[in-house]
């Protein structure tokens, strides 16, 4: 199942690839799974719009290292802003844009974009050959429908792939039904069939057995892991076969590059969210939530963490 995979061109040495997840895969967060063994990591989704007006918080998403190879998500639904975001130098370092058509959140459907792409596939389809025209690799992660009773993961595929894109990412599952329930095998395995570019899947992986079901019954070339990376990062080093570092090396080295990167205010209340997702199942993980929400500065988190992560081998370090 593993293996590297080239992408227009774009080796990447490994086919387990971190998701966008908004809110949560900035820089460090990315690092830390490529450090584990992703593949290939993305930002979180970046409004098209946002950097046509300037907007500096948009920007401070894409905030990105020497790392490579490295790729970032865009969305919107205006043809010549998202090529125009494609060319500029805020997205330069990048080695693939990913066209966002699969979000199924209201405030991004209602806008025309995400998932509402879908429902009008020649605007889908102008979109994404606008961004090919940049001259950059082009990727678009979609789902396999809006609703169960229109499944055309298969259909957008090809057009994808003639639209000019050189990889697609099928969420396999349709927009109502947001993340939730198995994901459609046979819808991922027929956009597979469809097309001749690479293909990830993704839904549904939380561990090497699901990365292995996912790869055996759709023949995808490689996966996507979303939500797991969030509860435990050290999901890429399972699936890779590898040792991983124990939760606490990794929650004070991540700690550490946030608090180097955006500062004391942002790094308490982003890190107070990855320690609760990275406590969840332990026993007292409740009482050690609330304490760690009670948290008002980088020191008094240090403090509760060190209780939420005991000093204990799990496994192996990284460099």
């Amino acid at each position: 199942m593993i293996h590297k995979l080239d992408i227009a061109g774009m080796v990447c040495p490994n086919n387990v690839f971190l998701a966008p997840l908004a809110g949560y895969t900035n820089h460090p967060f990315r690092t830390m799974c490529m450090r584990l063994g992703a593949g290939l990591t993305f930002t979180e989704m970046v409004s098209c719009k946002g950097l046509a007006y300037g907007s500096e918080e948009t920007k401070k998403l894409l905030y990105c290292g020497e790392e490579s190879p490295k790729a970032a998500q865009i969305f919107g639904s205006d043809p010549a802003v998202m090529r125009a975001a494609c060319e500029s130098e805020a997205l330069a370092p990048f080695d693939l844009i990913d066209i966002n058509m699969g979000c199924p959140m209201p405030k991004i459907v209602s806008n025309g974009d995400g998932n509402a792409l879908m429902e009008d596939l020649p605007l889908a389809e102008k979109v994404i050959a606008a961004c090919a025209k940049s001259g950059k690799r082009i990727s678009v992660k979609f789902r396999t429908g809006v609703s169960p009773e229109r499944v055309i993961a298969a259909e957008f595929a090809k057009l994808c792939e003639g639209a000019g894109a050189c990889m697609i990412t099928v969420h396999g599952r349709t927009r109502d039904k947001l993340y939730a329930g198995e994901p459609d095998y046979a819808a991922i395995a027929a956009a597979k069939r469809a097309v001749s570019i690479p293909v990830i899947a993704n839904g549904g992986i939380w561990s090497k057995e699901d990365a292995e079901r996912m790869t055996d019954e759709t023949g995808a070339d490689g996966v996507m892991i979303a939500r797991a990376a969030l509860y435990r990062p050290q999901v890429f080093s399972d699936v890779l076969g590898r040792e991983a570092p124990p939760m606490r090396e990794l929650f004070f080295r991540q700690l550490d590059e946030t608090l180097a990167l955006c500062g004391e205010r942002f790094t308490v209340v982003f890190m107070r969210k990855m320690a609760a997702f990275y406590c969840k199942g332990k026993k007292g993980a409740a009482e050690y939530k609330r304490r760690l929400f009670a948290c008002d500065s980088v020191a008094s988190l240090r403090a509760a963490a060190d209780a939420v992560f005991p000093a204990e081998r799990e496994g192996g370090s990284y460099e």
